[in-house]
């Protein structure tokens, strides 16, 4: 088990729903990803690159809603700037990613 963390540690992880707008492939990835385009409503257009190749085809993601933390820094991969970070369950090498059960207004706040 990780560390216990604190309801207020958790009340600082701005999870937010997004609907994938955009996906290219990302051969200077390390491991193998997508770059994703997100439209998070009112938070606007966030990129951020995901590994999650196993499980989905790029045209099987476009118009996807997910869910995604949008308060971490930024982060570099390769020449790639990843404004948000996707969740999913992670089983082995695959991801499935997490998402609304209905389809929910981009930028909706999950708590």
């Amino acid at each position: 088990m990780n560390t216990e963390i604190t309801f207020e540690d958790f009340t600082k992880v701005d999870l937010r729903v997004g609907t994938i707008i955009g996906v290219n492939d990302f051969p200077e990835a390390r491991n193998p990803a997508y770059k994703l385009t997100i439209d998070f409503g009112a938070l606007g257009i966030k990129q951020s690159s995901a590994q999650i190749t196993t499980r989905y085809k790029m045209e099987d993601l476009l118009q996807k809603q997910i869910v995604a933390v949008v308060n971490f820094p930024c982060k570099q991969i390769a020449k790639f700037i990843s404004e948000c970070l996707i969740l999913g369950a992670v089983n082995g090498k695959d991801v499935i990613l997490l998402k609304p059960e209905n389809k929910v207004k981009n930028g909706s706040l999950v708590s």
